[in-house]
């Protein structure tokens, strides 16, 4: 049987856009897929440019006067793609689809993502709790639950998310690097040149870097950031000696990664880490913080360095003792934990598998973990 697939995300930018142009790419060219839609908020999206994936807009902006708008619009979209399969993208996306079958019992097979977990940022207890309980009831609307880490998992367990239908399937990305000659970015090398890739965020931690910089700055160490304010409305001021190149888009990513010594990750909380494993594609080792999945992507000594947030006398310790030399034979090490753990083909066969188990066998039990999981 041939399905017929859509996608609802949320805003679609950064990670998700990577993440989406990885697995729509690779659905779409399926001949057991019949047609592939996307459909997203016409506000903070990028643009998805895929031969043959139909791409369709909502009109939306996260504030609560809009969901209702939102839950409307993507419901009729849905009775008039009438698709086989629904896999929704982000916690907002899952509220507003799940919310549409809520009380209706006929519904398409529903996949979903949270692309990391509410209930495990930095926010109140009451806050974690509350979004927990709302995930328990959507999730009787729910035939699959991806976590995209072991960590994800453990924490989703932890609020009593449905452990019958939740597995893990890392993120992971293609092989091929997209090289661009017309690039114009010269560094001096004599210098430790440092890259910031992600959104200008509270999660991402731009404000600890920025300020690490700011009140420490390192005089052989220049930052570079790739990135802009997608959910944070303030825009904060960055340093003259720190350069911004401002948003990259996605065909242009892997020239910048090969110009630099290392990628650093400050992340308050992180449910996988994409950009982690673009750096180990591009041969280059991570510096991260110690939060979320990144300790899992991110071995110290072997293809980076981790730090703790709470004491940035360790990420001044690395920065004055790693040699270039290290960091490119950590990059190196990096790339073969890519190769053998995070490709794009290990991820669209593990997706496809689940999709086709709901359609062909309507198998409501599958196992949960990981590769990586079941091994610890």
């Amino acid at each position: 049987m041939v399905m017929k697939i859509l996608h609802v995300c949320e805003y679609v930018r950064g990670g998700i856009t990577t993440y989406l142009n990885e697995i729509l790419n690779y659905q779409v060219s399926d001949n057991q897929v019949s047609s592939v839609h996307v459909l997203m908020s016409e506000y903070n999206s990028d643009r998805l440019l895929i031969n043959g994936v139909h791409v369709h807009y909502y009109s939306y902006e996260r504030k609560f006067g809009r969901f209702f708008s939102a839950i409307r619009q993507i419901n009729q979209a849905i009775q008039k793609i009438r698709p086989d399969i629904i896999h929704i993208h982000s916690s907002f996306a899952g509220l507003f689809v799940r919310l549409c079958f809520l009380f209706k019992r006929k519904r398409p097979k529903i996949v979903y993502c949270a692309h990391g977990w509410s209930f495990l940022m930095e926010i109140s207890r009451m806050k974690k709790s509350i979004y927990g309980i709302l995930e328990r009831v959507l999730a009787v609307k729910t035939d699959r639950i991806i976590n995209i880490s072991d960590y994800e998992f453990i924490g989703s367990q932890k609020y009593k998310i449905p452990e019958e239908k939740s597995l893990v399937i890392p993120n992971g990305i293609e092989e091929r690097l997209y090289k661009k000659n017309d690039i114009v970015l010269t560094l001096d090398h004599s210098k430790l040149n440092l890259l910031f890739v992600g959104r200008f965020d509270r999660q991402k931690g731009i404000d600890i870097l920025l300020d690490f910089f700011k009140n420490d700055p390192l005089k052989h160490v220049r930052l570079y950031l790739i990135g802009e304010n997608v959910l944070d409305p303030v825009r904060m001021k960055i340093p003259d000696h720190i350069i911004s190149l401002g948003w990259i888009d996605h065909d242009r990513i892997d020239s910048y990664y090969e110009k630099f010594d290392a990628v650093i990750i400050p992340s308050r909380w992180e449910g996988f880490g994409l950009v982690a494993i673009e750096a180990m594609k591009n041969r280059k080792p991570v510096i991260a913080s110690n939060r979320g999945d990144l300790p899992d992507l991110v071995k110290s000594g072997v293809n980076g360095y981790l730090f703790d947030l709470d004491h940035l006398e360790e990420l001044t310790r690395i920065l004055t003792t790693v040699s270039k030399q290290e960091l490119q034979t950590m990059g190196e090490q990096g790339f073969s934990i890519f190769q053998e753990k995070y490709t794009g083909e290990t991820l669209n066969r593990r997706l496809m598998d689940v999709y086709k188990q709901l359609i062909d066998r309507n198998e409501p039990v599958i196992q949960h973990a990981s590769s990586q999981y079941e091994a610890k």
